[in-house]
């Protein structure tokens, strides 16, 4: 037990440590009521900001220019990293500033505004595809990791939140292929070598549609049982996908449990980005992040305002 928790403080270390004065690194305090973007544009009320600092971040690596949002809780800095790597999965956005209002820490937020705000991947790149920012986790690319978790404080988890499209590939799943044909692998319906779907019993909100789920992720030498929050989840009839991680994928998912780090997931479907859709699933993330820290991280608690 000494030695897990003395790995995971030297990783955490390892990834936040960033050389003082970073030349490669420009960081800017912002005014959010006068921010030009889309997730900043849905929040014109001084009170929303009220206790919370924004600075833009951008950087270059390899072939890329990156901007980032950090958002902090500056009464209440200790609390979790938030991550929001999609800029056009705005309830994800949404959910993100009222979990960092509500239980303090950092939100980072992936802007792809450089070259197509408001979408999934980035295209400020020299050559190449465009890159996905949940792809990037790679440790031939450490300056990207870095100032992604720089915020992270020792203790505490990371959070991602996503949206996504309805349904999934039966082609490529092992089960469930007569389902109506979707796209991508988010689903608690879904299977495969990677992942294993744990689905809710009694199918109350939020778990009532196949799109919203939570992830485990777990590295194949254990059991997935030693995912961070996994039985508590499944013991709450949440719908679990749990992911096995044989190599990286270059996700944050697969990057954290790979360096010891604790890290939950959670995603719901994408209801579109009128004032209900964003409504609907920012509260269905927030309901699952308050019941997942209270069982995970109970240290974790509401702040006042």
């Amino acid at each position: 037990m000494h030695r897990l928790a003395l790995f995971a403080s030297l990783a955490w270390l390892s990834l936040t440590s960033a050389a003082p004065g970073d030349p490669a690194t420009q960081v800017m305090r912002v005014d959010p009521l006068t921010v030009q973007d889309d997730d900043f544009a849905r929040h014109r009320d001084p009170a929303e900001w009220r206790g919370l600092a924004v600075s833009r971040i951008e950087f270059r690596e390899e072939r890329a220019a990156w901007r980032l949002w950090r958002i902090e809780n500056v009464r209440h800095r200790r609390g979790p990293l938030w991550f929001v790597p999609h800029d056009n999965e705005n309830a994800g956005f949404e959910a993100g500033l009222e979990a960092v209002r509500r239980y303090g820490g950092t939100l980072i937020a992936v802007d792809a505004g450089i070259a197509d705000d408001g979408a999934r991947m980035n295209r400020a790149v020299d050559y190449g595809r465009p890159v996905d920012p949940n792809r990037n986790f790679d440790s031939a690319l450490p300056g990207y990791a870095r100032r992604i978790l720089a915020d992270l404080r020792p203790g505490m988890p990371i959070i991602a939140l996503h949206t996504n499209g309805r349904g999934f590939d039966t082609g490529e799943s092992r089960c469930n292929q007569s389902d109506p044909p979707g796209q991508g692998v988010i689903s608690i319906r879904y299977c495969d070598d990677v992942l294993t779907p744990s689905p809710s019993q009694g199918r109350a909100w939020p778990w009532d549609d196949d799109d919203t789920v939570a992830f485990a992720t777990w590295r194949t030498k254990d059991s997935p049982t030693a995912a961070f929050c996994r039985n508590q989840m499944i013991a709450a009839d949440f719908n679990v996908v749990q992911e096995r991680v044989v190599a990286s994928d270059r996700s944050l998912s697969n990057y954290a449990v790979l360096h010891g780090l604790h890290y939950l997931n959670f995603e719901t479907l994408d209801r579109g980005d009128g004032a209900d859709g964003l409504a609907e699933g920012r509260k269905r993330l927030v309901h699952i992040i308050d019941r997942a820290l209270a069982m995970c991280a109970p240290k974790v608690r509401p702040v006042a305002r």
